[in-house]
């Protein structure tokens, strides 16, 4: 018989109880590609590898460490995925939005995610942080096809303030605080692998997207049919193919990530007090 992803996620979400004891996290926060460095502000950290969490995926990409880490971030119990897993990696949107459902179970009530992008949009350069306002999902697919489970959430969950508007106001004020710019605009989901194509970066951009990925959408998606608010951010760690003449390599996108990434970790600890 079947197990289902109730179960799952109880079942993973005891053994994290486990591993963490008394604490308490209130906000999860998903880094993406190069982003890691994020996770080394968290004092009194517990990190416990994905390989044995029950029912945990395994990351496969560089960049992607394969560890939750249990801790104390800007003074509030949180976990933070150093590394997430990817509809492209062969994974099903239910395995993929798994710990979303573990996050849930466990009481925490904020999602913070971010992720590398490309920005199809001329005013990303490489190395801007764009706090995501609106997503777009072409992946051809969604995490909550098939049966409904009432315990997460409804059959069809709205969609309108998918990224909460009290914490994006939230993130705007942390970032003037820091004479950062934050740029502002819609991520478009996609299945990857390969990068785009300049014609599909054309017409991606005349649909309205700003920056180019191949993640959050399903997590957040599903944070929303749990009742969770969500924050998200994008690096833009490189520009999109067709609009300069350069090749867009993996490293590339690690590279710029890697420096961002401190900029983008200093927000988050101003952020994240205020969301608890």
């Amino acid at each position: 018989m079947a197990i289902s992803t109730y179960d799952r996620a109880s079942e993973a979400a005891r053994f994290i109880t486990m591993q963490i004891g008394t604490r308490k996290p209130r906000v999860a926060v998903v880094l993406g590609s190069g982003l890691g460095g994020v996770a080394d502000t968290v004092t009194e950290a517990v990190a416990i590898p994905y390989g044995d969490i029950p029912h945990f995926p395994v990351s496969t990409v560089e960049g992607h460490a394969g560890k939750l880490i249990a801790g104390s971030l800007g003074g509030v119990e949180v976990l933070l995925m150093k590394g997430r897993f990817h509809f492209y990696e062969g994974y099903a949107m239910p395995e993929i939005t798994l710990p979303v459902r573990v996050f849930a179970l466990l009481g925490i009530s904020s999602l913070i995610l971010t992720n590398a992008a490309g920005g199809a949009a001329k005013y990303l350069a490489p190395g801007t942080l764009m706090l995501i306002n609106d997503h777009i999902n072409l992946m051809g697919d969604n995490p909550l096809q098939g049966a409904n489970d009432e315990r997460f959430g409804p059959r069809f969950p709205d969609m309108t303030n998918i990224y909460t508007p009290a914490y994006l106001d939230i993130a705007r004020a942390a970032a003037r605080e820091m004479d950062l710019l934050l740029a502002e605009g819609v991520y478009l989901g996609l299945r990857g692998p390969s990068y785009e194509t300049p014609a599909e970066v054309r017409m991606m951009a005349a649909l309205g997207g700003d920056a180019l990925g191949m993640s959050t959408v399903p997590e957040a998606i599903v944070a929303r049919h749990c009742g969770m608010k969500i924050l998200a951010f994008s690096c833009i760690t490189n520009i999109a193919a067709g609009m300069h003449s350069q090749e867009i390599t993996h490293s590339e996108v690690m590279e710029i990530g890697e420096r961002a990434g401190k900029q983008l970790a200093e927000l988050i600890v101003r952020i994240i007090p205020r969301l608890a």
